[in-house]
């Protein structure tokens, strides 16, 4: 285990560079981010040098892009135009986007793996093809849309709840935000574990279980479940940092000051700092996510062992 936990390290780190070079230089051929810093109004020439050799944008795009992944480690993700440190706006909204996202993930976990798991022990009755139109209608039905109408009816019309989350973002205020930011995911999920639960349901090992006189709780607890998991496991660990990075559309409808929000402001402006040092985290998220899922594998099935 030990050594492939350093292996699937060691790989990571290619990986790591090749992301955010890649992020790099995609912000870089977004626009001229002085332009952007300017206004509407053009730039003098001499303001627009100064900024130029202020922001190091008068340098290589591989010499910034060096100089910059050196002040990272150091724990210096850059100074956004508006002269705010890019560390404090993560500060600010990395810790609203991970609450966020909990609630996301809890309701994928929670209500997409039930209904995968009655679906898939009854498969082609009622309950499961009821399950499987409503999902479907989930998928085939855009974030914003779904968004745009539990605001208008949960918070406008009914009143339910607040039409526009707090600037503190409590967990009671993220329900309904997170349920909109998962509901794509929870269908897929859904439909993941119920197709994953009906193939294993013919397998042998499940035959065996019940000629033991194993009681049908624990069959499907001990043996069905933990082996059907594994894709489900895979599809929510790399969905995490899908979650984060992709919460702008959710987090613009509920004015939720997130990572959503900052990815947006930047792109906006074209602040080159602030969507290169958010999308530079994201990356590590992203793969720290699958490391662990990675590992979760022995835990669900005895069977794998890591060399």
């Amino acid at each position: 285990m030990g050594r492939y936990v350093i292996r699937r390290l060691l790989q990571m780190i290619p990986v790591f560079f090749g992301a955010t070079l890649l992020i790099f230089l995609m912000v870089n051929v977004m626009g001229d981010p002085i332009a952007g810093l300017c206004g509407e109004r053009q730039c003098d020439p001499a303001t627009a040098a100064q900024l130029r050799k202020e922001f190091g944008l008068d340098k290589p795009v591989w010499q910034q892009y060096l100089t910059y992944m050196g002040n990272v480690f150091t724990g210096d993700f850059g100074t956004a135009f508006n002269g705010q440190p890019v560390t404090e706006l993560m500060g600010e909204a990395f810790p609203v986007t991970i609450r966020l996202t909990v609630v996301a993930i809890v309701f994928e976990m929670l209500i997409g793996i039930t209904l995968g798991v009655i679906t898939g022990l009854k498969r082609g009755r009622p309950v499961d093809t009821s399950v499987l139109l409503l999902s479907l209608v989930v998928i085939s039905v855009p974030t914003f849309v779904t968004g745009l109408i539990l605001q208008l009816l949960l918070g406008v019309e009914w009143g339910i709840i607040k039409p526009a989350v707090s600037p503190e973002a409590p967990i009671n205020e993220l329900i309904i935000p997170g349920l909109v930011l998962a509901s794509v995911s929870l269908a897929y999920v859904t439909r993941l574990t119920r197709t994953s639960i009906a193939e294993n349901a013919r397998s042998d090992y499940v035959r065996t279980a019940k000629a033991k006189g194993l009681p049908r709780r624990r069959v499907i607890s001990r043996h069905l479940l933990r082996n059907s998991l594994i894709p489900v496991i895979t599809f929510i660990g790399t969905d995490v940092g899908a979650l984060m990075g992709g919460a702008i559309v959710t987090e613009r409808i509920f004015n939720i000051h997130g990572v959503g929000y900052q990815l947006y402001q930047g792109i906006l402006r074209q602040n080159t700092q602030t969507v290169v040092g958010f999308v530079t985290v994201l990356v590590i998220v992203f793969l720290v996510a699958n490391l662990l899922v990675d590992l979760l594998y022995a835990v669900l099935d005895p069977r794998i062992r890591y060399a």
